[in-house]
């Protein structure tokens, strides 16, 4: 990769040519999210639908190791040891004070809290401030190893954020970040925004949807499933008796998590 510096402390690297084939998650997978605490490749459990113990296919884990600092490098590594695949996880619509590059957002950028503890939502019409940073996440993303991206906080539009953001504006902020993703050779997923499923399907490659059983909102992806793409669905309180006979049905691929989103608990519907 060819580094080129923007401003004083900004390096974008850029991606060289590459025969490595972007790899796009298929329908059937299990998948892990884990963002807190060692990575766990030997995770065996009994689905909900029983017989014997099973593995996941995917793991969807943080662009940094739990230092925060070192690239999550090893945990890529090991995924892929075990014959799974590695997303890389970017906060693209928050800005968070304990990531190594905090110091590059402009106070302008920086809205109201989202919820999280030390995360501000962003001001996502500034593209010409945050394509950059971003853009050197997921080169760091590509250097790790990393087989797809998962953007999260990608529907601020729809968010007290403190900024007046447009669907339009959102739009266009989410299609920069997926052609920042192809440019690397990476698949990327869509993170919830709902209401933008059908204007974005043909330019994301797979869905990532949070607690669409426990609100009612599943039947949204109905289109992306009929249309052969991967949909996980990662459910926090709902039960699995109560999601998991929809999700099979519709080929979403579900799983059982905590908020705290470390190994355990781990839960696929088959």
């Amino acid at each position: 990769m060819v580094a080129s510096v923007l401003g004083t402390s900004l390096l974008v690297l850029v991606p060289v040519a590459s025969a490595k084939t972007m790899w796009i998650p298929t329908q059937g997978l299990r998948w892990q999210y884990q963002l807190q605490g060692k990575l766990k490749t030997n995770l065996c459990a009994v689905p909900k639908s029983g017989g014997a113990c099973v593995r996941p296919g995917v793991y969807d884990v943080d662009l940094y190791a739990p230092d925060g600092v070192t690239l999550n490098t090893a945990s890529v590594a090991a995924i892929h040891a075990i014959g799974a695949h590695a997303i890389c996880y970017v906060d693209a619509g928050t800005w968070e004070n304990f990531r190594p590059d905090a110091g590059l957002y402009p106070a302008s950028v920086k809205g109201l809290s989202n919820g999280w503890p030390g995360e501000r939502w962003l001001d996502i019409r500034a593209t010409a401030v945050l394509v950059p940073i971003i853009t050197n996440r997921v080169a760091k993303c590509a250097a790790a190893g990393f087989d797809a991206v998962d953007f999260d906080n990608v529907d601020g539009y729809q968010n007290l954020t403190g900024f007046p953001l447009t669907a339009t504006d959102q739009l266009t902020f989410n299609e920069d970040l997926a052609s920042v993703a192809h440019t690397y050779g990476m698949s990327v997923g869509l993170k919830n925004d709902l209401d933008q499923l059908g204007q974005l399907q043909s330019t994301f490659d797979f869905a990532v949807n949070e607690q669409c059983a426990q609100f009612n909102e599943c039947d949204a992806y109905d289109g992306w499933t009929s249309a052969g793409k991967a949909v996980v669905e990662v459910e926090y309180r709902a039960k699995p008796a109560r999601y998991c006979p929809s999700a099979t049905l519709h080929r979403r691929d579900a799983i059982q998590k905590s908020l705290a989103l470390t190994a355990k608990p781990w839960k696929p519907c088959r």
